[in-house]
């Protein structure tokens, strides 16, 4: 048998026999079972009487508020609809504040009054459940004597089957609050800045005379993730405990040569993708894309757009199928932010938009100066980022995440909007007042060849270094972390948006249908462009001189998540929730106690894991080899021998000196009794020490005795 943990599980590897390819299917089949697996409105016409099909159906669609009196009937037909696909229990599936989901199964079986087995499911049973709310974060807001919480089914987001092996359950998308009202979840404040933007979208196009439409925000979240092999990862417990190695040094190759990004999918990953995908589309969530990252082992699927909370609720499953799917295939989905320090970080590019009745109201049309509403609209939102950076920066908080934003694959902590040259050339012209003749540039791209069809250029460029990008029709904010949930970034992009567009209105109100419109809008749009254009960047936000221009401009630059956080407690921030009806204070405050806990919590844990694990695997290693040189040089020299000398003794003097490090920066770390916000970035900067130490060790100690699979390993044997 080999003689480390690291050995064995190469040679588990090497013994590995990859499933054969699968036999062709039918290129149809994905239509025969997509979203079979979701109580959607075929079932709901199905499995109802038709008038309360179409109450449940007006509440899904159109955010009528749903009659009580049908919640008996939905009960039961969402129950035969369940068993008839496979379920025997059902749960409240939430969102609290712990960063993933939470469920809490019952059974259907029941017991009739004369003991004889019946399945049942009422009204009161989809409508509320009773969690322990002590048992969750919460901030302060519930402690273990105030146990009672509520979940609460949302019925804007459809119920579905999750399946397992033995069985299914039917899940009931709920909201989680406490027994005196207050939010739990990342739901409820999201639900809240929905229906607050979309007072304020209606509100804002009533002034330029639209008729009444149904109003959408919609996102599009691309999520990135690494692949690794079970036998590393069960042989790296930074990774099972903290989802990142804590130590790993860089391996010669890595993602320098560029050659990983769309390469072609090594067979065994796309089994796992193809299975992903399977089991999303049953669900309806609609995978589109898959793909090869930059980073090797690295990879993103992304979805088509689709209404914002069922997005955000989608974008969770997901995370949990990548999960779940890679362990059934011998793998092991890490979401961390920065799983491998030298190699691009993952993160959840959230690409958010809005329509109105059919109008998408970031589509600027073929000559943006023309199209007054996407102007206006563009201009509240350059206003709302502005004015609001800093809680937008706060919704990307995590351990994870600082390790990440600023790096080659992430924007800087500075929020700044990428509008493009020509975008950023009209609203000059706004501001000036004066328009210039609107020439189309070519689109027509010339690649000198006679065989290649006409390519149509788009009328600006992308920039991935910047936090929210215009791509076109939407906006990108590239800054989410790919364990995070979308909720947070999108409830404050909506509340300072909606802010934003209630600004505009009260100023056009007065003249709405009057010949002072136009220029009433003129002279609001220049001003609003010459007061807020500073947060305007088309350049490299990865550059130094970019950090000393957002300084010289006056945009916040909070580089850490401890910065970050403290805009929670802005008192304009405060009023800017609380007016929206989004967040109360004492939930804001709630909030803040959280994530600062959270991220503490983390940071300790890290450090912990990696004092372990110098103490208990690294510096053994280390003796025994320091041990065998030094054996070897008494030997030497005891023989009288002159060659090799020399270089034993360095060998030896070089090992001992890191040996001496080591100890030294696993006593640092142990020499911390607790770690709060106040000795938490020393924490961190003992905990880096330790890795450096380690990382340097790797390199010298002989390599069938390290203990630790190596990032050459784990990047790139999977």
């Amino acid at each position: 048998m080999s003689a480390n943990r690291r050995e064995r599980a190469l040679e588990a590897l090497a013994r590995r026999v990859d499933l054969p390819d699968a036999p062709p299917t039918n290129a149809s089949a994905p239509l025969d079972y997509y979203g079979k697996d979701v109580f959607n409105a075929a079932a709901i016409r199905k499995y109802l009487s038709r008038g309360a099909a179409e109450k449940l159906l007006a509440t899904i669609q159109d955010g009528a508020r749903l009659d009580p009196n049908v919640a008996g009937d939905v009960a039961h037909a969402m129950k035969d609809w369940a068993i008839s696909r496979g379920a025997t229990h059902f749960t409240h599936w939430f969102q609290p504040m712990t960063g993933s989901t939470a469920e809490k199964h019952d059974a259907f079986l029941d017991l009739n009054e004369q003991g004889e087995a019946i399945m049942t499911f009422s009204g009161k049973n989809l409508v509320k459940s009773e969690p322990d709310a002590s048992s969750f974060p919460s901030g302060g807001l519930r402690c273990t004597f105030e146990a009672r919480g509520y979940t609460a089914w949302d019925p804007t987001s459809p119920a579905f089957v999750k399946r397992n092996p033995k069985g299914a359950t039917l899940c009931i998308p709920s909201i989680f609050c406490s027994h005196t009202g207050e939010t739990l979840d990342r739901k409820i404040p999201l639900l809240r800045s929905i229906q607050a933007l979309k007072r304020s979208i209606e509100r804002f196009m009533t002034c330029f005379g639209v008729p009444a439409a149904r109003t959408t925000i919609t996102l599009g979240a691309e999520q990135e993730y690494f692949l690794v092999d079970r036998e590393f990862y069960l042989r790296r417990p930074d990774l099972v405990q903290t989802g990142r190695a804590l130590f790993g040094a860089a391996p010669a190759k890595h993602q320098q040569l560029e050659d990983h990004y769309f390469g072609a999918v090594k067979p065994r990953v796309l089994n796992f993708m193809a299975e992903v995908e399977e089991e999303l589309w049953r669900l309806g969530i609609p995978a589109k894309t898959r793909h090869n990252e930059v980073a090797p082992a690295q990879f993103e699927l992304a979805p088509t757009f689709e209404e914002l909370n069922l997005a955000v609720d989608h974008n969770m499953l997901t995370m949990e199928i990548l999960r779940r799917v890679a362990e059934k295939n011998g793998l092991v989905c890490l979401l961390h932010e920065k799983p491998f320090a030298g190699v691009n970080g993952s993160g959840k590019h959230n690409n958010w938009s809005a329509t109105y009745g059919s109008r998408n109201l970031l589509d600027p049309g073929d000559d943006p100066r023309r199209n007054s509403i996407f102007l206006a609209f563009l201009t509240a939102i350059v206003r709302a980022v502005d004015l609001r950076g800093d809680l937008l920066r706060c919704s990307t908080v995590t351990a994870g995440n600082d390790w990440r934003l600023g790096a080659n694959e992430a924007p800087p902590a500075i929020v700044s909007i990428y509008l493009g040259d020509r975008l950023t050339e009209t609203l000059e012209q706004v501001e000036r007042g004066v328009f210039e003749e609107y020439r189309a540039r070519p689109k027509t791209l010339k690649i000198g060849l006679t065989t290649a069809p006409r390519l149509e250029g788009d009328d600006s460029d992308r920039n991935r270094t910047s936090p929210f990008a215009f791509t076109g029709n939407k906006f990108e904010f590239r800054a989410c972390g790919s364990s995070q949930s979308c909720a947070p970034f999108n409830t404050y992009l909506n509340a300072s948006v909606a802010e934003s567009l209630d600004y505009i209105s009260e100023r056009l109100e007065p003249v709405a249908g009057t010949p002072r419109f136009d220029e009433t809008l003129q002279g609001l749009l220049a001003e609003l462009i010459k007061s807020h254009k500073r947060v305007i960047y088309n350049g490299n936000n990865y550059s130094e001189s970019w950090v000393k221009e957002a300084e010289r401009r006056g945009l916040p630059n909070l580089k850490t998540s401890l910065q970050a956080l403290r805009p929670l407690l802005d008192a304009k921030n405060h009023q800017l929730l609380e007016k929206y009806g989004v967040f109360s204070a004492i939930e804001l405050e709630s909030r803040y106690e959280i994530f600062t806990e959270e991220y503490v919590r983390k940071i300790q844990i890290e450090g912990e894991v990696a004092r372990d694990m110098a103490q208990n695997m690294i510096l053994p290693v280390v003796l025994s080899e320091y041990g065998k040189l030094a054996q070897s040089l008494q030997a030497a020299q005891n023989a009288g021998l002159a060659a090799g000398i020399a270089g034993i003794k360095r060998s030896t003097e070089t090992l001992g000196g890191l040996l001496d490090e080591l100890q030294e920066r696993i006593a640092a770390l142990a020499d911390f009794k607790t770690v709060d916000v106040e000795n938490c970035e020393r924490y961190i900067e003992a905990t880096k020490a330790l890795r450096s130490t380690v990382d340097a060790l790797e390199l010298v100690v002989d390599d069938a005795k390290w203990p630790l699979p190596k990032y050459r390993e784990m990047l790139f044997v999977y």
